[in-house]
C-alpha cells in the first residue's frame, strides 16, 4: 500500500514539474484558450521585453503595453489602449479564434482590438518576440511576413531597433510615431514623426498639420540634415525605397545595448541608451538641436547658418523680399531672385556643405549621373536646382527641385552639394562661390564697420601712446629712487634677491583682504604663493612710516646677519616706487607677531 502511494506521489511530482516547464517555455506566447489579466505578463524568450498592464507616471489609469524587462525603470515602448484607458485592474487580454487580440474591461466590453484583417486563421497564437514585436501568427508559421498582425506595424511614440518607419505601398499602412500627450498620458499628442510620402522621402516632424522639423533627404549615408560625419559605432541605418514599400530603420551593432528613439510630448526626436552603472537613461542625441533646425526659419530661398549673426541670409543670387522685415530679424518672407532667369542662357551655381532643401515637390532618378541631371534640369525652365541623389563613390542619381527652395542650412563639413539655377549675369564667382555670398548692401555695412573700428583703434592707440609717455616721465623721477636703492643694496653685499612689485601683487591677490594675516604699527603682513608654489609672508611697510631708505636697508642688513636655521628665513625684499617690503618664507606654526614685529 505504501509503495503504491509512493508511486502516485512521484507521478504527481513529475506531472507538476512538466507543467512548470511547459509554463516556463510558454511565457512568451498565448493561444485562444489563454488570457493575460492585470498582474500577469508575457515575457520574451530572452527576457528583454515584457507585455502586461502598467500605470504611467502619476496617472491613475491602467494600460496594456510593452516595456523593457531587464532594466529598473519601467519604460513603455508600445501601448495598446492609448485612447481608451482602464479605470481599474479588471482588464483582460484575449486572442479570438479569428486571430484578433481583444482587450476587455470589467463589463466584458472590448475597449481595444488588433483588428486582424486576415481570416480565417488556423491555430492562431500571440507571441512576444525578442525584438519587442508582439505578433499574431499561425502556430507553426514563424515567417514574420506571414504574420496576421504585429505591433511593429502599429507604433506609438517609440522606434526600436529593426522597426520600420515609412509606409507600405501595397496595403497603404503608415508606420509613423505619434507623441504622448504628456509623460503621464499616452494618448495621441500633437506631434507626428513620419517619412514624408511626397517627392523624395525625408523624415518630418509635424505639429498638427505644420512641419516643425525635417531631416533632409537620404543621401546614401545618412539624411542630409545630419552633421554626424563620423561613422556611428553604436547603430547603422538602412533606407529602402522600392515598388512595395519605403522605410528606414536602424540596427544595433551590439545587441546587448538597450536603445530607443522617441518623439517626446514636446516634439523632440530623442535617442536614449540605458546605462547600467547609473541605472538611468542617457540622452544620446536630439535631432532638432539649434535654431537653424526650425523649419523654414529663413523663408523661401533663404539659408541658415548657426555660426553667423544674424543666422539667416539669402542664397546666392537672391535678395530679401521685404528688406524692412529682414532688418527687424523677421526672415519669414524669404528671398527673391535679384536677376530673373532666362531659360535659354541660364547656368548653375554650386553650393557646398548644405542640408538640402525640402523635397516634397522634387523629382528623382536613381540611374542618372550628375551631368545628365544637369541637362535634365536645364531643359526644364521650372527646375530651380539639382544634386546627386547618392553621394557615395563620387555621386550618383539625380534629384531635381521645382519652385522655391525651402529650409536650407549650412553644414560646413558636410560633403553634400547642390547646384542652383542662376541667370548668366549672376555666375561671376564661378563654381567656387561660398554658401552665404553677401549682397552689395551687406558688403557696404561690413566695410563701414571695419573703417569705424579702425578709426576707434587708432584713437585708442594715440591715447595709450600719450599715457605711456607720461608714465616714462614719472619713472624718470621715481626710477632714480629705485636705481639708488638697488645700488645701495649691492654696495652692502647683502646677496639678497629683489622681488618686483608685480610678482608680490600677483602672489597676494593684489594684497587682498583675504590674503591679510594681520597688521601692526609698522605695516601689514600678507600671505602669498609664488608661481613656483612656495608660500611666503610679505611684510608691507606702511607708507606713513617715518623709516627712510637708509633705515630700511639697515633693517634688511640686520635681519640677514642674524639669519639662523631655527628662524624664519628672509627670502628677499622689494623696493619699488614708494613701496618697501620684506619677503619671508611662510611657516604656518610661526607666530604672527614674528612677521609683524620681527
Amino acid at each position: 500500500m505504501r509503495t503504491s502511494m509512493d508511486y502516485i506521489s512521484v507521478l504527481v511530482l513529475c506531472f507538476s514539474l512538466l507543467l512548470i516547464l511547459e509554463t516556463a517555455t510558454a511565457i512568451d506566447t498565448i493561444n485562444t484558450t489563454q488570457s493575460i489579466g492585470d498582474g500577469q505578463t508575457l515575457i520574451s524568450a530572452d527576457g528583454t521585453y515584457v507585455l502586461g498592464f502598467f500605470k504611467p507616471g502619476e496617472s491613475k489609469s491602467r494600460y496594456l503595453g510593452i516595456w523593457f524587462g531587464k532594466i529598473s525603470v519601467v519604460t513603455a515602448v508600445w501601448v495598446a489602449n492609448r485612447e481608451t484607458p482602464l479605470n481599474d485592474s479588471s482588464g483582460v487580454l484575449r486572442l479570438t479564434n479569428e486571430g484578433s487580440l481583444v482587450l476587455l474591461n470589467s463589463s466584458g466590453s472590448i475597449i481595444w482590438s488588433s483588428n486582424t484583417s486576415r481570416s480565417p486563421a488556423r491555430n492562431p497564437v500571440a507571441q512576444l518576440l525578442d525584438s519587442g514585436n508582439l505578433v499574431v501568427k499561425e502556430e507553426d508559421d514563424d515567417i514574420l511576413e506571414n504574420s496576421l498582425w504585429q505591433s511593429f506595424e502599429h507604433p506609438t511614440d517609440t522606434l526600436l531597433p529593426e522597426m520600420k518607419q515609412g509606409w507600405n505601398k501595397i496595403t497603404g499602412m503608415d508606420w509613423s510615431l505619434t507623441s504622448w500627450k504628456s509623460p503621464d498620458d499616452p494618448a495621441r499628442g500633437h506631434f507626428i514623426d513620419m517619412l514624408s510620402p511626397n517627392g523624395y522621402p525625408e523624415i518630418q516632424v509635424m505639429e498638427d498639420s505644420k512641419v516643425k522639423y525635417r531631416s533632409g533627404p537620404w543621401n546614401g549615408l545618412r539624411f542630409s540634415g545630419s552633421n554626424q560625419l563620423k561613422q556611428n559605432t553604436r547603430y547603422t541605418f538602412e533606407f529602402v525605397y522600392n515598388e512595395n514599400e519605403t522605410f528606414y530603420r536602424y540596427h544595433l551593432v551590439n545587441n546587448s545595448m538597450v536603445w530607443r528613439l522617441v518623439i517626446s510630448p514636446e516634439g523632440d526626436l530623442q535617442r536614449f541608451t540605458w546605462i547600467d552603472q547609473t541605472q538611468s537613461w542617457l540622452l544620446f542625441s536630439t535631432a532638432n538641436t539649434d535654431n537653424c533646425e526650425r523649419y523654414a526659419l529663413c523663408g523661401a530661398n533663404g539659408i541658415c547658418s548657426i555660426q553667423n549673426s544674424p543666422m539667416c541670409d539669402c542664397l546666392h543670387g537672391f535678395v530679401p523680399k521685404i528688406r524692412s522685415d529682414w532688418e527687424a530679424t523677421d526672415w519669414s518672407s524669404g528671398c527673391v531672385r535679384r536677376t530673373p532667369v532666362n531659360c535659354s542662357v541660364d547656368g548653375f551655381q554650386k553650393v557646398s556643405g548644405v542640408k538640402l532643401p525640402q523635397t516634397n515637390t522634387s523629382w528623382f532618378n536613381k540611374s542618372m549621373n550628375l551631368e545628365e541631371c544637369k541637362y535634365m534640369c536645364l531643359k526644364n525652365c521650372s527646375c530651380t536646382a539639382y544634386s546627386n541623389l547618392d553621394i557615395r563613390d563620387g555621386g550618383s542619381g539625380c534629384l531635381l527641385w521645382f519652385g522655391d527652395l525651402v529650409d536650407t542650412r549650412v553644414f560646413s563639413q558636410n560633403e553634400q552639394d547642390i547646384y542652383l539655377r542662376m541667370a548668366a549675369s549672376e555666375l561671376g564667382n564661378g563654381d567656387g562661390a561660398k554658401v552665404n555670398d553677401k549682397s552689395n548692401t551687406k558688403k557696404m555695412i561690413i566695410l563701414s564697420s571695419v573703417l569705424s573700428t579702425g578709426t576707434l583703434l587708432l584713437c585708442l592707440a594715440m591715447v595709450l601712446y600719450i599715457r605711456n609717455r607720461k608714465q616714462r616721465r614719472n619713472r624718470k623721477v621715481s626710477g632714480g629712487f629705485e636705481r639708488n636703492s638697488n645700488s645701495k643694496l649691492r654696495k652692502e653685499n647683502l646677496d639678497l634677491p629683489l622681488f618686483d612689485l608685480y610678482t608680490l601683487a600677483a602672489a597676494t591677490m593684489d594684497f587682498s583682504e583675504d590674503s591679510k594675516l594681520g597688521e601692526g604699527g609698522f605695516g601689514t603682513v600678507y600671505k602669498g604663493t609664488l608661481k613656483d608654489g612656495r608660500e611666503i609672508a610679505v611684510k608691507r611697510l606702511s607708507k606713513f612710516s617715518r623709516q627712510g631708505l637708509d633705515e630700511f636697508i639697515n633693517e634688511v642688513k640686520h635681519i640677514v646677519e642674524l639669519q639662523h636655521r631655527n628662524l624664519v628665513k628672509l627670502l628677499g625684499c622689494c623696493i619699488e616706487r614708494d613701496e618697501k617690503m620684506l619677503v619671508y618664507e611662510f611657516l604656518s606654526n610661526k607666530s604672527l607677531d614674528f612677521f609683524i614685529f620681527g
